[in-house]
């Protein structure tokens, strides 16, 4: 009997959602949309120990067991957390001891302590099922020093002379040869092809979305030019991410308009970091980075902002040094990343904190002992990053930025967010003017349920030390006759629905006595 009226009592409140549900504008998916989890496939998670080979746990600079099975099986986990992309290193056949990818042998089959090309298809499909893309990293720049190419006479020319890079002109750095892996020659109209050729395969096979491209300044920029044609002809939306390892957004530039769509931006990075490794400093150069990029690249929305990466110190190790609690580090530094234009990357290891020195310190496996809150919190603003438009596609205004306390405003449509954040040690009381917003409403908090309402001309906004808020800007709350009209007349019906149903009831048993 219990289970003949539950549905009927949940009559009410399907109609109270459905009467209340808003038809969302549906909008075509860009890659300024995406947040990117960027992982090393050795270092992940191993789900396969069958293709163990030579691994060792104790050795930083051997293989961990990390394979397309492992992350696979993390994909939930991924998405659960607001991840809608992820960025593996390179999966091509290496040399042996070539954990991280760039060693590579044979660009044509995967590494065999990965899995089998048909596991990386099963990882591809798994990803798009659930609405994630795949971005796989490329090398075009140099090839593993036991490559059988480098011994063979007929492909003598493909790579240039063995010399080191020295100083930062142009030609030294197309030229020479990086940590002496050899160098290939782009120039070369066999090798140039072979490497377009290799990329196309991959989407055509695979169905990957995107390439992190590898060392890009070190490859010439004319290549770059003809393999982006090349390579976007194959799939629509296809996406190519750069590193020009630079602190001059000039310098970098001149690769997006080359045909590559957003570069990991490096100027950002220092700045970013210096930011928010303790508390009281400044948060005025990454806004001053921001007004700098919308004038210099042309797509300054598909730059990838970062906080550390496989090539550098990890960021909680930059906290603990500073003698900082990293939980709390990590949760203003990414409600930056989150809610500023560009694409965010976060590598992997970050939702737990993880330590690490420099390279290969910096690549521990990972061993996903969860930190709760800092999971939590990356899920929420995650969470609120897709919810609203106007945290990736809204233009950016700073409203106030005093000693580590800043409040902006992004702005989409109809949309506006405004985002508080108090890197200081004391709590802080900021008050925006009307104008910079609108009159007459309230700034309703999405994270800690703060609501601040337009008083005298002026919002108030209060932010405990430390702490950050995520505001929508929305017309004042107050009684709702239309609404509560709308909900007593739902209840009234449903109430004649039951006693027009227990009166049936009634006459039923009756009739049946």
């Amino acid at each position: 009997m219990r289970k003949r009226w539950l549905p009927i009592f949940l009559i009410p409140f399907l109609l109270f959602h459905g009467y209340n549900a808003k038809a969302a504008e549906k909008e075509e998916r860009n890659w300024q949309d995406e947040t990117i989890y960027f992982l090393m496939v050795d270092r992940f998670n191993d789900g396969d120990t069958s293709n163990d080979f030579n691994v060792n746990m104790n050795d930083p600079k051997a293989y961990q067991g990390g394979d397309f099975q492992g992350v696979i099986d993390k994909l939930d986990y991924l998405k659960d957390m607001g991840f809608t992309a992820i960025w593996l290193t390179p999966i091509f056949d290496n040399q042996d001891g070539g954990y991280h990818g760039y060693w590579i042998n044979d660009f044509y089959k995967t590494d065999e302590h990965f899995g089998s090309i048909e596991k990386f298809k099963e990882l591809v499909k798994e990803a798009h099922k659930r609405n994630m893309k795949v971005i796989l990293d490329f090398v075009a720049n140099h090839v593993g020093p036991d490559n059988p190419w480098v011994n063979d006479p007929s492909k003598k020319d493909w790579f240039h002379e063995k010399k080191p890079i020295i100083g930062s002109g142009q030609s030294s750095l197309e030229n020479g040869w990086i940590y002496d892996l050899p160098d290939l020659n782009q120039d070369n109209p066999e090798v140039k092809k072979y490497l377009i050729d290799a990329a196309k395969w991959w989407i055509k096979e695979t169905d990957i979305d995107g390439y992190r491209l590898d060392t890009v300044k070190h490859v010439p920029i004319s290549f770059w030019k003809d393999f982006a044609k090349e390579v976007k002809s194959v799939k629509k939306n296809f996406y190519l991410l750069g590193e020009v390892w630079s602190e001059d957004p000039n310098y970098i530039k001149k690769y997006q308009e080359a045909g590559i769509d957003g570069l990991v931006d490096f100027p950002l990075n220092g700045p970013l970091k210096e930011a928010f490794v303790k508390p009281d400093v400044s948060m005025e150069r990454p806004f001053t980075m921001w007004d700098i990029n919308k004038n210099i690249y042309p797509h300054p929305e598909l730059m990838g902002s970062f906080l550390d990466n496989h090539d550098m110190q990890r960021y909680t190790r930059d906290m603990i040094e500073a003698k900082q609690f990293p939980g709390t580090r990590w949760q203003l530094a990414l409600t930056y990343l989150y809610t500023t234009p560009e694409i965010p990357i976060v590598y992997y290891g970050t939702e737990i904190a993880q330590d690490g020195g420099n390279d290969p310190d910096n690549r521990r496996f990972m061993n996903f002992r969860a930190n709760k809150d800092l999971i939590d919190y990356m899920t929420k603003i995650g969470e609120l990053r897709q919810q609203l438009p106007a945290l990736r596609r809204g233009d950016m205004k700073l409203l106030y930025q005093k000693d580590g306390m800043a409040v902006f405003k992004r702005k989409y449509k109809d949309e506006t967010v405004v985002v508080a954040i108090n890197n200081t040690s004391k709590s802080q009381k900021v008050t925006i003017p009307e104008k910079d917003l609108k009159p007459d409403k309230e700034l309703r908090g999405l994270q800690h349920d703060d609501l601040v309402k337009e008083k005298n001309g002026k919002y108030t906004i209060i932010i405990d030390r430390e702490k950050s808020e995520i505001y929508a800007l929305a017309d004042k709350s107050g009684l709702n006759i239309k609404f509560i009209s709308s909900l007593a007349l739902v209840y009234i019906a449903f109430m004649i629905f039951l006693i027009a149903a227990w009166r049936r009831g009634k006459k039923n048993k009756n009739n049946h006595d």
